[in-house]
């Protein structure tokens, strides 16, 4: 159940101590409108005088004489009890409007307050209501409850990256300790087979390091751009070049399609990598008789489109949003049959946003394939 409303002890202890914001407005509110209500009567009072005895004047009657003083006496008792009486309601339900509105913004701020001290406790699944004030409060409750998912989402993936990592190591390390074990005992004696397996098992894990260290360095913007003028022809070429031979090996045909071979200026061995990570990624999850296919197409005004599309195993709608996220695999256990760490995708899109493009991922659904979009703005030299 989401929380909304109250705070643990620790959080009560932390709090400063001092009046609420909601008894503060109260208090200036009521100064406010009593302030005015003074004001009008010293007004009044400084104005009405005047008047009178000048409508007095011209109406011809003398100031001294009894009929004044008892039409000013008269003016004065009504003036007094109209003026009175109407202050005193005005007041009254001024104070109670902003008695209304003030404890609706103490509710809404206790409850974003409140919210915010149970994320910062690690309750990722609170959440803040409309309080219904305005748009100011309206955006204030979305920006909390997207921090809060984002929060959540973030902690999620760490726990899985986690497990992941757990489990990534486990087999290797546990592969080289029986292989060991097993020469120390002389079960087994170095021949071949057992260096292939050693070999093997060190460098699962030297990718493992190396794949963790890269993903660091490239969503900190520590991976250096060096940016030169080309096209989008150039870079699928070559792209499709470096990989070809693994594609015939599997048996997927790979194809391209260069419908617009337009100029940017991106950094070839990055868009390189980019691209590698697609196509192996399209590989992994295509079997043999399948096909993969490039494409270089015109994009949005101002952009250019590279397609890497696959008709492979496809992706659920539900895993789309979260396919660039580190360490997140669709499924884990296909996914460490073929190899992946769940981590070439994040470095992918770390490199597609440092040349100010943007990448997306589509599919109809499982067994349908995928296609990734790598969008780049057109920079020609």
């Amino acid at each position: 159940m989401n929380t909304v409303f109250g705070v643990d002890d620790s959080s009560s202890e932390r709090a400063p101590v001092g009046s609420s914001f909601g008894t503060r407005l109260l208090i200036a509110l009521s100064v406010v409108v009593i302030g005015c209500a003074v004001s009008a009567w010293f007004v009044a009072s400084a104005l009405a005088p005047g008047i009178f005895h000048d409508h007095l004047g011209q109406a011809g009657i003398d100031h001294d004489s009894n009929e004044a003083s008892h039409v000013e006496q008269a003016f004065t008792v009504a003036i007094i009890l109209a003026w009175g009486l109407a202050v005193a309601i005005a007041v009254l339900l001024a104070l109670a409007v902003s008695w209304y509105l003030t404890r609706r913004v103490q509710r809404s701020i206790t409850a974003v307050t409140t919210s915010a001290a149970h994320i910062a406790d690690g309750h990722y699944d609170t959440r803040v209501h409309s309080p219904g004030l305005g748009r100011e409060f309206d955006e204030l409750a979305v920006s909390v409850n997207e921090l809060a998912r984002r929060l959540e989402a973030t902690e999620n993936t760490r726990s899985r990256m986690l497990a992941d990592l757990g489990h990534e190591m486990r087999t290797p390390i546990a592969t080289l300790d029986s292989y060991l074990e097993a020469l120390d005992d002389g079960v087994r004696t170095l021949d071949d087979d057992t260096r292939h397996v050693l070999h093997t098992a060190t460098h699962r894990l030297e990718r493992l390091a190396q794949d963790i260290t890269a993903v660091s360095h490239t969503e900190e913007r520590l991976t250096r751009i060096r940016p030169r003028p080309t096209t989008t022809g150039a870079l699928v070429t070559a792209a499709v070049h470096a990989v070809r031979e693994q594609f015939e090996n599997k048996g997927v045909g790979l194809h391209t399609r260069l419908d617009d071979s337009a100029p940017v200026t991106v950094d070839p061995d990055r868009l390189g990598q980019v691209l590698g990570n697609l196509l192996d990624n399209a590989l992994r999850h295509t079997p043999a008789g399948g096909a993969v296919t490039v494409t270089s197409r015109p994009g949005e005004a101002g952009y250019v489109e590279i397609i890497v599309s696959d008709t492979g195993d496809g992706i659920e709608r539900d895993h789309l949003d979260h396919l660039f996220d580190r360490f997140y695999r669709v499924d884990t256990a296909r996914d460490r049959v073929h190899g992946g760490s769940g981590i070439g995708l994040t470095i992918t899109r770390a490199l597609v946003a440092a040349h100010d493009g943007r990448i997306r991922a589509y599919s109809d659904g499982p067994g349908q394939g995928a296609r990734f979009t790598v969008e780049l703005p057109l920079r020609p030299a």
